[in-house]
């Protein structure tokens, strides 16, 4: 993307000396002997004040040596003696271009184009500077009106490849590397870039194999590590990933962006207390990094290193709701309770980094089908969180209303899960070697009515399918529970307790609210036949046994604190809690003690498979939930297994899961409005075994005849929610909130009897 500077032979020097002085120091010039040419030209300049070359060409010297006001003042003082002069005029936009001053580097190669309209170089510097300014497709004109010009130049073909892969015609970008490639074989920047091409087209292999050519003729380029390290975090491969980004920082140790991602690799890799100083490093380089003071803390909360936890919380707040990128929308659920300041970190990454696609693919068609076509979308089509609890819905969908697609965009993983899923769809898609243009295509060719994503802004999800707006509806749904922050998702399914009507103005989504609970289950689900002993389990033989079985994330301070007020009162009980890494052990127990009990009272489960994770609850007397981000699937698990939840309810989507769950199961007094209230409440099951006795029956009785656990009754209320936001559709009205009414399945008739039993609200 380097600027392309013109020269031009002398012209009617004053002097014999003075002819003598400028070739001489043309000579130096070409030679590289920058210091020396400048000498000469000065003292050209000296006997001939008026020599436009000296000027120019000392002008050049000085941009050649980064004195870019230095060159101005030259080349300006040269176009004064001679404004019809095109490389003076395009060298100065060059050294304009240098200072930040885009508006003004424009206007000076337009006039070198004015005067010399085939003058490539011009052409080609002004594509470089609408690069910098991000008009890439005036950009792309640029490039080809030089090339149209000199066709073969290696420079503009690779800048306009660097254009296309911004537009993201990643095809075109290819072929016009491998243009670069024909006329200069070893040039490694467009091996490295064609490899970024490759790897957004979906063609893994070929990427790394464009690396590995790169870095052999270039290994100590920092950023083609980088680049390679980039693909295998994204192929989730985060142990390559890391490798690939120590070397990159080796070369250059002071890169945050290397740093950056050297942290979300170590996190994968859940080294948590090495990801939270690979962010610390991040901040130290440059304090407002995007989206760095989240990570740290999200970093820090995984291995519950709570040091500055209220500091560090209120920075990446203060900074979200004032605009600025601190934090992913994922990572900043479990940091601020706030719809708001959710909404405004959620609004402020969509337009960042996820824009909506101009034009969209979908252009207000009508489709007329016999079915309803649904299309789910995800990465998590495996043994995942989300998976499980879906399952029984894909299952059970009425085939006769709704046509069913899955859109894969993950690895195959051969599981249990993945083929019981797979088969309850009509059609599945793997697209996982499909690019986001060719998926939402496909999405679009086939007229796909509602298009549901499982994933929002969490680990492999694709949001530029939705932002092409391949479908007239799109919907999210279960994967993330916040607002997208974009206007092309048009609804999100919820309920009324996670998310009250009067808080619906924090959602750019039109809120769909379930009549029980926004939250699907699986009453098939297995539950291990035979639960493990105290011992076989690690847990004493007597006490009392509390447990959460939430991430480390979501745990703080403030529910840590009132954990370990339980402990002191209720004599010889224990804390299970999930071992998630070394670092997060220690920290816990290390609390714990501060907080006067002793560590071995906390006991680490080591992960299971599920069917043995819901078996070994039934040694627990009580679920305590964490805040702002309660358990979702995991008090679905304790739930169905009999373990009583008690939860706190919060303030946002996430902090209502388990409160919207207990409301469905019958068991509003397990919920509780503060802190204060959600500590009395366990200390007083604890406490009293017939109370605690009595709420383990009613759990279990209300499993069965409650709508928690009722699956079919949730299909029932989620079709009819499909199918009122397709009628809306088809009556060519926008999407709007409504509620689901309950649906017993007495009435299981078509759409238009159940119109009067719905509420809709404006917005």
């Amino acid at each position: 993307m380097n600027n392309k500077t013109s020269r031009r032979p002398p012209r009617n020097p004053a002097s014999v000396e003075v002819a003598t002085d400028f070739r001489r120091a043309l000579e130096l010039h070409q030679q590289g002997q920058l210091p020396d040419a400048a000498r000469l030209y000065r003292r050209v300049l000296q006997r001939a004040p008026t020599h436009f070359d000296a000027h120019h060409m000392l002008g050049l010297v000085e941009y050649q040596q980064r004195n870019f006001q230095d060159a101005l003042m030259h080349i300006e003082r040269a176009l004064q003696l001679d404004p019809t002069q095109a490389p003076a005029h395009a060298n100065f936009g060059n050294a304009l271009r240098q200072l930040g001053r885009h508006d003004e580097a424009l206007a000076s190669l337009d006039r070198a184009i004015a005067v010399r309209p085939d003058y490539a170089e011009a052409h080609y510097n002004r594509g470089n500077v609408l690069l910098d300014l991000k008009r890439f497709d005036e950009a792309l004109g640029s490039f080809d009106r030089a090339l149209a010009i000199a066709p073969d130049d290696p420079d503009t073909l690779y800048n306009r490849a660097q254009a296309l892969s911004e537009l993201q015609r990643y095809e075109e970008a290819l072929a016009t590397y491998d243009l670069v490639l024909a006329r200069v074989p070893d040039d490694a920047d467009a091996l490295c870039d064609r490899a970024i091409a490759l790897f957004k087209l979906r063609r893994p292999q070929e990427a790394f194999a464009s690396y590995d050519r790169a870095l052999a003729i270039r290994p100590d380029v920092a950023r083609f590590h980088y680049n390679r390290g980039r693909a295998h975090l994204e192929l989730d491969d985060p142990s390559a990933a890391l490798a690939s980004f120590d070397r990159a920082l080796v070369l250059h140790p002071d890169d945050p962006a290397a740093l950056y991602d050297r942290g979300q690799a170590l996190f994968e890799l859940k080294r948590y207390e090495e990801a939270a100083a690979a962010f610390d490093g991040v901040l130290a380089l440059n304090p407002d990094h995007n989206y760095a003071k989240g990570e740290m803390l999200h970093a820090k909360l995984a291995h519950c290193d709570w040091r500055g936890y209220e500091q560090n919380a209120k920075a990446v707040i203060d900074a979200v709701t004032s605009g600025r990128r601190a934090s992913v929308p994922f990572v900043f659920l479990s940091i601020s309770a706030s719809p708001r300041a959710q909404l405004s970190c959620a609004a402020t990454y969509s337009r960042a980094e996820h824009p909506p696609a101009v034009p969209a693919l979908w252009n207000g068609e009508r489709y007329r089908h016999d079915k309803i076509r649904l299309a789910y979308l995800s990465a998590d089509f495996h043994d995942h969180p989300v998976a499980r609890q879906i399952a029984r819905l894909f299952e059970t969908h009425d085939k006769s209303r709704f046509q069913l697609t899955a859109i894969s965009l993950g690895a195959d993983r051969s599981d249990d899960i993945r083929a019981r899923l797979f088969n309850a769809f009509d059609e599945v898609i793997d697209a996982s070697q499909l690019d986001d243009k060719n998926v939402a295509a496909f999405i679009r060719d086939n007229e796909i009515d509602i298009l549901i994503d499982l994933m929002g802004y969490t680990e492999g999800c694709r949001i530029n399918i939705l932002a092409a707006r391949a479908a007239p509806i799109q919907v999210s749904y279960l994967g993330y529970l916040g607002t997208m922050g974009a206007d092309y998702i048009d609804y999100i399914i919820a309920d009324p307790v996670v998310v009250p009507e009067n808080e619906q103005h924090f959602y750019t989504e039109n809120v769909v609210h379930l009549p029980d609970t926004f939250l699907p289950t699986d009453p098939t689900r297995k539950i291990g036949s035979k639960a493990p002993t105290r011992a076989e389990a690690g847990l004493p033989e007597a006490g009392f046994i509390f447990c959460s079985f939430n991430n480390s994330y979501k745990l703080a301070p403030p529910i840590f604190d009132v954990w370990m007020r339980l402990l002191h009162q209720v004599e010889g009980s224990v804390l299970w809690l999930v071992d998630d890494d070394a670092a997060s052990i220690r920290n816990r127990r290390y609390h714990a003690k501060k907080r006067g009990i002793d560590p071995d009272r906390l006991i680490f489960a080591a992960r299971l498979p599920p069917q043995d994770h819901l078996a070994r609850q039934r040694l627990v007397g009580l679920f305590l939930d964490t805040l702002p981000y309660n358990a979702g699937a995991t008090a679905c698990d304790a739930l169905w297994a009999g373990l009583p939840v008690i939860t706190c309810r919060g303030s946002s989507f996430v902090g209502r899961m388990a409160a919207s769950q207990l409301y469905a199961l019958g068991l509003p007094e397990l919920v509780t409005e503060s802190l204060t209230d959600y500590e009395a409440l366990a200390l007083r099951l604890a406490q009293n075994p017939v109370l605690l006795a009595g709420i383990k029956a009613k759990l279990a009785h209300n499993r069965a005849t409650f709508p928690l656990f009722d699956a079919d009754r949730y299909r029932r209320h989620l079709e009819n929610a499909y199918e009122i936001m397709w009628e809306r559709y088809q009556r060519g009205e926008p999407p709007a909130s409504f509620a689901v009414a309950p649906n017993d399945g007495d009435n299981a008739g078509p759409i238009s009897s159940r119109r009067s039993k719905r509420t809709v609200w404006a917005r």
